[in-house]
């Protein structure tokens, strides 16, 4: 994550600059930091997820948003755009405006050098604080290597690691698979 470009500003504030803004940021805590353009690799990867989850999806009460949905946890004091989010039922909007969500069952963030650390640690300690969220999976760009976070009854989590591409990612809470090969597809990455 990238130094805040604002600091001390209000939930409120935010909202209406974001709102308003040609450039998406993402607001923790009264920082906000400026979200920087994606990869190629990013892009390709993102579009992979979407198309292999609407897919299986498209008929069933989950469906697939991607990078430009907003998303706030509100005892994190946090918003955020999740590269992928599912939500199972109807999407539970935080005000009438309709582009702040505050339920996803699943959510997949690609990684980049500047934000892994972040989406492994501080950010997922921030989404797992959403009762909603079931699964948390982070992606790689730049090899084949797949982490996926489940909650599990005790409210603990699983960690299951991928990194072979013939593997198949199970995410049984949004009755789904994903296939590492159509995950990486047009990536060019080996095992």
């Amino acid at each position: 994550m990238s130094s805040a470009q604002i600091t001390g500003l209000s939930e409120e504030d935010y909202l209406k600059q974001e709102r308003a803004a040609e450039r998406k940021s993402e607001y923790v805590q009264g920082e906000v930091f400026l979200m920087a353009g994606a990869s190629p690799e990013h892009v390709l990867i993102v579009t992979n997820l979407v198309g292999e989850l609407r897919q299986q999806l498209r008929r069933g009460p989950c469906k697939v948003y991607s990078t430009d949905l907003r998303l706030r946890v509100a005892c994190a004091g946090l918003y955020t755009y999740p590269d992928v989010m599912v939500i199972c039922g109807s999407p539970a909007f935080m005000d009438e405006r309709r582009d702040t969500v505050l339920n996803p069952t699943l959510i997949i963030e690609v990684l980049s050098e500047s934000t892994k650390d972040y989406d492994r640690g501080r950010k997922f300690q921030y989404y797992r604080r959403v009762p909603s969220l079931k699964s948390y999976l982070t992606v790689a760009q730049d090899v084949i290597h797949v982490e996926q976070w489940t909650r599990q009854s005790d409210q603990h989590w699983m960690l299951a690691e991928f990194t072979i591409p013939d593997a198949t990612i199970s995410l049984q809470d949004v009755d789904a698979r994903l296939k590492l090969a159509d995950v990486y597809e047009g990536i060019g990455l080996t095992s």
